[in-house]
């Protein structure tokens, strides 16, 4: 840091305030110093933790140039962020960060004739291509984070992505850039020969630096096409593989691309686009070794393919072990391979595509591999075997224990003749420091990405540190020995910086220097960036800091109220085998060690298919997002939030917004499964504060049905009597603006139907003799408010020729404890789902199929009932726990199904519940709609509908809620106005009803409804 603001941090306090202050005047934007706020901006995709002095977050440019001038004025240092996912610590450090990712995001202008488009720095990849699809065009630096990537940040990193091979990095993608100076003078980098006066006196001086160093830069610029270290000196003569500019012209704004916001504030930047890829296909090369990918990546890239990646048997077998990641992965595999190499090949027509597999075929024919092409040409799976390539890193870091694959020389570049031999010299540097890395990425360029497992919380010879140092120190010997580049792709923040030196040599990194002090002379962008760094390996940066460290890393003891004992484990960093559940270390017993799996990879900023995150998709606060909610955690277990920071309002009001989805459970590459731990928050929460009337309502509402069900008139007032809604608002909280359930006297229980079930004996009976047998279990909602939905289901059941038999006792009914679990009372919430499981458990041994209704309640039985301290009697009903959708798509393809149904002639729209999602469990839904003839199920492409229990009643979250539902589900039901609309969950039905004025079905009441009745 420039020794000027450290002298400003002298009075760091002082500083603080007068900063937050300066900022709430005389800007627009959002100011966060609070301690959590910055907590949560503490921390990127790195090893590395550096507390920020505050955040803004910029509603317009205005605010950032304001900030600049405040910025200046008090000497603190300016860093930039967009998703915060740089894997070197690139976007933390000690200064005002500004978050252009909320509002700074535009797309200014297209220009679909030149095929130009301008951005502002915090538009992500994946906006930014949707929006240009419509003119055929999109922007093709296709990096694997392109769902939460923003375009300012991949300009400082000069981002690659797997076509870079076709498309070439950033750098050679950006005609143009406009930025501020430290003195908040703004000036347009482009064209030298178009250059301003600013901008022209910035590049004759970069020149100058060029012609003096000339000899040096062609002795030690690494001739690869992935190099990102240090900044762009050679734009005046190239050195790399693929010329900036296709005409041999000079462009100043390749100097900003890759220089990390050390020179400059982005204020947007002028992009070169390329028609959108009409037609493409993917072949999928299977290898007995390694080696044999590794050394016919450099035959492949003579096919002109537009991408070659590779992904190692250890991110084969990860990704077999996902269950989301499983199918499509298994479709790629010839038997049990070493490696596989994506080979995609792109074209304007189809017909144009199939030579290049025959291509393809032959050379693999030739070089000793015949019958080892999968070839995969149609989009959709193609497009989801991206995604799990996408994934792969991720996929790496879902691994328990300490020990994690650690981000520092996973971006070496060599050239591809040197590939097989540098990762086989590379994986012995591993094997001797008692490690190993799983290998994955960009074959076609040399870049192969790979992390060693280091502990990093221990000190020591056998410590991450010692070992990051021995493995790069060697690992640079081997990248000079093949004339390679250490800095390929992600960077250098904090973990590369200190060999910038060490590969451009003294002279070029004074130029640097120079280049630094002419455009920042007083240090106000990211210091310690590119010049001065710091050693990769300070403890003081990491952050889980070693006991040596000045601050250590160390978790506060917690009795957990769940069971956390799986991710209570530790690692063997060579074999990846992991200790016994429970033997971890963890004084939280495993609640920790589960927080900390979020590597703060950004997935959960993703906007497209799939429900993670609902809240950050309504309000784009890094708070109410998956990755700042598990970093508030740590930061409060580990006490750096202060002393019961666990249990503070701070942190109710951080997990306030989350509605329990288990999205992340789900589609988190690490599986944080923020669901669950908001379970375990609300106890502890609770047990401090206690517990609220509304608490106690939703908490005992199975407790006292019954009863209320003999008055339902008495209670439905609420909604008819004139104050009776604002009333329970006051009282109980719960919105006015939002009706609630009708009770009813006619619930499954007081008006059962005989006729529909059989006895527990008669149904044991059945499933010995391996009979068509069932157990409906009815939960809360369904029994009470939807008696309909069960009743339904029992009946379809009994046509398809099924003995069933549900549960039933004498006061009461029978519960899984979810609506106990809402509110924090896990206790009570045992005692139920141990009542339900005892009941259930003789159907289970029989293995007879538990079939469920509402998705929440029947999907406990498979999740939290197993974390509860049931035991064995849990475990065994959870097997055959199964949602109706799911059992009939089963009994269907055993041929065990006979129902008919009659035809449907109307549309139907299919909105799949949160948990039907996280469990994987919507396409079974669309096979049993598939079984009414005429039925094409559309499925909304949805996240939450808002409503996520009892969320969306609440006063407090009802506006919320509506915007939740008003992202895609509710106008996707408007558009299609004689549709069919299925949904299964309780609240997701009252959310359509409520939002859109449309009665959705459960899906068994529509087969109810087209059942075919059999002549006599």
């Amino acid at each position: 840091m420039n020794a000027k603001f450290t002298r400003g941090f002298g009075r760091a306090s002082q500083v603080s305030t007068l900063l937050e202050r300066r900022l709430r005047r005389e800007t627009t934007g959002e100011v966060l110093f609070d301690a959590a706020s910055r907590g949560r901006y503490a921390t990127d995709a790195s090893i590395y933790q550096v507390m920020p002095v505050g955040v803004l977050v910029p509603k317009h440019s205005g605010d950032i140039v304001t900030a600049i001038d405040i910025a200046r004025d008090l000497e603190v240092p300016i860093l930039s962020r967009g998703g915060g996912t740089s894997q070197c610590g690139q976007t933390v450090g000690a200064a005002l960060v500004i978050d252009n990712s909320k509002y700074f995001r535009q797309l200014l202008e297209v220009d679909v004739a030149s095929r130009t488009a301008c951005v502002q720095p915090g538009i992500v990849l994946d906006h930014l291509n949707a929006q240009l699809k419509q003119h055929g065009l999109w922007f093709p630096v296709d990096v694997s984070t392109s769902a939460q990537a923003t375009l300012g940040g991949m300009a400082g990193n000069n981002s690659c992505g797997s076509r870079s091979l076709a498309y070439g990095n950033m750098v050679h993608n950006v005609l143009g850039a406009t930025a501020w100076l430290s003195d908040s003078s703004r000036v347009e980098f482009g064209p030298v020969a178009a250059a301003s006066p600013r901008a022209k006196h910035i590049a004759d001086f970069v020149r100058a630096l060029a012609e003096r160093h000339r000899g040096a830069i062609e002795a030690n610029w690494p001739k690869v096409l992935r190099r990102v270290g240090g900044y762009n000196l050679d734009i005046f003569h190239n050195q790399s593989d693929r010329p900036y500019t296709s005409d041999g012209s000079v462009n100043l704004a390749h100097l900003l691309i890759g220089s990390e916001g050390t020179l400059a504030c982005t204020e947007s930047l002028t992009l070169q686009l390329a028609p959108l890829p009409q037609t493409r296909v993917l072949g999928i090369v299977n290898f007995p070794t390694f080696r044999a990918a590794m050394e016919a990546a450099q035959h492949i890239v003579g096919l002109r393919p537009t991408a070659v990646e590779l992904v190692d048997r250890i991110m084969i077998e990860m990704s077999l072990g996902n269950p989301a990641f499983r199918p499509i992965m298994q479709r790629a595999l010839i038997g049990a391979p070493a490696a596989i190499l994506l080979v995609e090949f792109s074209a304007a027509e189809r017909s144009d595509l199939r030579p290049r597999l025959k291509e393809l075929t032959a050379l693999m024919g030739d070089l000793g591999l015949p019958g080892s092409v999968v070839e995969i040409a149609d989009a959709t799976p193609q497009k989801d075997l991206w995604e799990v390539r996408k994934a792969g890193l991720n996929i790496m870091m879902s691994l328990k224990g300490d020990g994690k694959p650690v981000s520092f020389i996973e971006d070496c570049a060599v050239p591809l003749q040197h590939l097989a031999e540098y990762t086989d010299e590379l994986t012995e540097v591993f094997a001797r420091h008692g490690t190993h890395g799983t290998w994955y990425a960009h074959a076609s360029v040399g870049t192969l990405h790979v992390r060693p497992i280091l502990d990093m919380r221990r000190d020591g010879l056998a410590g991450g540190a010692a070992k990051m140092r021995a493995i790069a120190e060697e690992a640079s010997t081997l990248v000079r020995k093949f004339r390679g580049a250490y800095s390929g792709e992600h960077g250098d923040g904090l973990c590369r910086g200190e060999w910038i030196e060490w590969q451009f040599g003294a002279a070029i990194n004074a130029a640097f220097r120079a280049i630094k002090q002419h455009l920042d002379p007083i240090g106000l962008f990211s210091p310690g960036r590119i010049i001065d760094p710091p050693k990769m390996d300070s403890g003081s940066l990491f952050r889980f800091a070693p006991p040596s460290a000045p601050v250590p890393y160390r978790v506060n003891p917690l009795e957990p109220v769940l069971d956390w004992s799986a991710w209570n484990v530790q690692n063997d960093p060579v074999t990846e085998k992991l200790t016994a559940p429970g033997s971890g270390g963890d004084v939280t017993g495993g609640f920790a060690k589960a927080i900390e799996m979020c590597n703060n990879n950004g997935h959960c900023r993703k906007f497209d298919v799939g429900t993670m995150c609902p809240s950050y998709r309504v309000t784009r606060d890094e708070r109410h997002l998956t990755r700042g909610r598990a970093n508030t955690l740590r930061l409060a277990l580990s006490g750096q939030l202060g002393r019961d920071a666990l249990t503070s309002q701070d942190m109710y009001d951080t997990l306030d917004l989350c509605v329990g989805c288990k999205g992340c459970k789900r589609e988190c590459p690490t599986g944080v499964d923020m669901a669950r731990m908001k379970v375990e928050f609300l106890a502890h929460y609770k047990a401090r504060h206690g517990y609220t009337l509304k608490d106690r309502l939703v908490g005992g509402l199975p407790d006292y049905t019954a009863k209320a069900s003999g008055v339902p008139w008495l209670l439905n007032l609420r909604d008819t009597l004139p104050g009776a809604a604002w009333l329970s608002e006051k009282l109980v909280g719960f919105s006015s603006r939002r009706s609630l359930p009708r009770w009813r006297s006619d619930t499954f229980w007081r008006a059962f139907d005989r006729a529909l079930f059989d006895g527990a004996e008669k149904t044991l009976n059945a499933a010995a003799s391996r009979g068509k047998a069932a157990v409906l279990f009815v939960d809360t909602f369904n029994g009470t408010f939807e008696s309909e939905n069960a009743l339904a289901a029992a009946r379809v059941l009994k046509a398809a020729g099924y003995t069933l038999h549900t549960i039933t006792k004498r006061r009461g009914h029978y519960c899984c404890g979810r609506t106990y679990l809402s509110s924090g009372m896990v206790p009570q919430a045992r005692t139920k789902a141990l009542e339900l499981v005892e009941a259930l458990l003789p159907f289970a041994r029989a293995r007879v199929a538990v079939v469920g209704l509402e998705p929440s309640c029947l999907l406990t039985l498979r999740d939290e009932a197993l974390v509860l301290g049931l035991g064995e009697a849990a475990e065994a009903v959870s097997k055959q726990a199964l949602l109706f959708e799911e059992f009939v798509a089963g009994e269907v393809k055993a041929g065990r199904f006979a129902a008919k149904f009659n035809p449907v002639d109307a549309p139907i729209l299919l909105h799949g519940h949160c948990h039907q999602k996280a469990f994987g469990a919507v396409d079974p839904i669309l096979d049993v709609l598939r079984l009414i003839p005429g039925a094409q199920p559309e499925l909304i492409e949805s996240s939450c509908c808002g409503m996520a229990g009892t969320f969306g009643y609440e006063a407090g979250h009802y506006d919320i809620s509506m915007q939740m539902a008003e992202v895609s589900l509710l106008p996707a039901v408007r558009k299609v106005p004689n549709a069919i609309v299925v949904a299964d969950g309780t609240s997701c039905r009252h959310q359509i009803r409520d939002g859109a004025q449309r009665e959705a079905l459960h899906v068994a009441r529509l087969l109810e409804r087209q059942l075919a009745v059999t002549p006599a």
